[in-house]
């Protein structure tokens, strides 16, 4: 395993693979690796003949009251897992090699950033899409994975590949839970006993949506039911329950089973416990939801 932490070398390594015909597959994220990463690696191995991880916490997405002097680091613990997980190139670059002077261009997806995290954390959607449209042109990879527990972020990096055209394929993989369902997240780690126990509000919440819709619920009685069931936690602070169409987030009215007959639809969470900022979600096609144990990645896989 290689790791690299400038652009130069990392293009040089590109270039010679893309010379040998080799297929790149990327794992972006910003480190403090957990099994939901390693599922991406993971896929990223069997479906790649090159695996480039990068570890970048990008400060462009984070706003100016949000955590990212403090947000988890760990680069030691990263390059080892990196390393058992057989990715051959881990790119950790400094803040300066990305952004070595003011950064006087921003790439912004309109519309899909206008509600969720979007309304809550301006700006945010902006540093994320910049960072991996540099991230894209840097690596050129075939193919790109992320996880689906930020499914905005998916959508909207989709919607950014599709209207620029960009030759590179877009892989959602499914969320990686703990084993009593909490939604695996770097900052898990900020979570004190009581905010940790009372955290699994969320995994119950989505549990039980599909009792709630197979009983006829409107979209507006199913968000009653979820917020009421979140907010039996004393800690919790709901930032907002919203029940959207996927990937388009738009707003939904009526019969939540009728609606699933030609539509997809996101259940997506927002809650603190203390100065912990949990998401968490669910998409739903049909009247139906597809769950299943992969013991081999490690926890509960829900798509």
């Amino acid at each position: 395993m290689e790791v690299l932490s400038t652009i130069l070398q990392l293009k040089q390594f590109i270039y010679h693979k893309k010379e040998q015909k080799q297929t790149i597959g990327f794992v972006p994220t910003m480190g403090y690796l957990h099994k939901g990463h390693e599922s991406l690696m993971q896929k990223a191995k069997l479906e790649c003949d090159i695996v480039i991880l990068s570890i970048f916490v990008n400060p462009l997405q984070f706003g100016p009251n949000e955590d990212y002097e403090v947000y988890p680091r760990d680069i030691d613990r990263d390059l080892q897992i990196a390393k058992e997980m057989n990715v051959d190139v881990v790119f950790s670059p400094s803040v300066e090699e990305m952004y070595p002077s003011e950064v006087y261009t921003k790439v912004s997806v309109s519309n899909l950033t206008s509600r969720l995290c979007g309304a809550s954390r301006p700006g945010h959607f902006d540093g994320v899409s910049t960072v991996v449209m540099k991230l894209f042109n840097i690596v050129e990879p075939d193919k790109a994975f992320f996880g689906q527990k930020d499914a905005q972020q998916v959508a909207v990096i989709k919607q950014m590949v599709s209207d620029l055209n960009m030759n590179v394929e877009i892989v959602a993989c499914p969320i990686i839970r703990e084993e009593d369902g909490l939604a695996l997240s770097s900052r898990n780690v900020y979570l004190n006993n009581n905010e940790r126990e009372q955290a699994i509000k969320l995994f119950e919440a989505l549990e039980h949506s599909e009792r709630w819709i197979d009983e006829n619920v409107t979209i507006e009685e199913l968000k009653r039911q979820l917020y009421d069931h979140i907010a039996s936690a004393p800690l919790a602070k709901i930032e907002y329950i919203e029940i959207l169409s996927y990937p388009d987030l738009q707003s939904l009215e009526g019969n939540v089973t009728q609606l699933l007959v030609n539509k997809e639809i996101i259940i997506a969470l927002a809650v603190k416990f203390g100065k912990t900022r949990l998401i968490d979600n669910r998409i739903y096609t049909g009247n139906t939801i597809n769950v299943k144990r992969e013991p081999d990645l490690g926890g509960i896989v829900y798509v």
